[in-house]
């Protein structure tokens, strides 16, 4: 393990004067620790002030609970505008509907994946059909011991933005999570636009 450098004199003094010549900046808050109470030492704290849990260099980190600051995906597509009759999109949502066509993604990888859906889903607009389902898979469990978390289900996540990217957008009119029946959280309906 590298030592830390000490300053020498003159470094130091040289720090010195150029800290004597610094002015604080004006109408900015001072800046706090994560977990570090603002007021006086009899208010009690905030509910947004939770308490930072005790941590040590080298401990692993528990992934299972949320720690992802973006809504979940079934939580961004399903508060996606609705671009479909309601009626139809209530039947999708309850399973009533058969997707004309299937694309199963299991296993492949990103690079893999991405040429089979445009092919799937550009041919699949080309010949009239309107519903089809694009299973991803659910993604396994994986604790890589990273102190980022690793995302369960690559390719469930990257599918719906390749869907709402050209040249697919232009395609797609609506993505909907699918049914148990077809796959849950696994699949994707995908309702396309009609010809025209």
């Amino acid at each position: 393990m590298k030592r830390p450098r000490h300053l020498s004199p003159e470094e130091r003094e040289l720090w010195d004067k150029v800290a004597r010549t610094a002015k604080p900046l004006e109408d900015r808050p001072e800046p706090r620790l994560p977990g570090q109470r603002t007021g006086k030492p009899g208010d009690k704290p905030s509910r947004s002030e939770a308490p930072v849990a005790p941590f040590r260099i080298g401990e692993k980190i528990d992934h299972s609970g949320d720690h992802d600051l973006l809504p979940s995906l079934g939580e961004q597509i399903g508060n996606a505008p609705l671009a479909m009759d309601r009626k139809t999109h209530s039947k999708l949502k309850r399973g009533k509907m058969k997707p004309e066509a299937r694309l199963d993604l299991h296993g492949m990888s990103l690079a893999q994946a991405h040429p089979e859906l445009m092919s799937f889903i550009l041919s699949s607009h080309a010949v009239g059909r309107r519903l089809v389902l694009v299973i991803t898979g659910k993604g396994k469990p994986r604790d890589t011991g990273d102190p980022i978390p690793v995302r369960l289900g690559v390719l469930r996540h990257q599918v719906p933005q390749w869907l709402r990217m050209p040249p697919l957008a232009s395609a797609v009119l609506q993505v909907t999570e699918a049914h148990l029946r077809h796959g849950g959280h696994g699949a994707f309906y995908v309702y396309l636009r009609r010809r025209g």
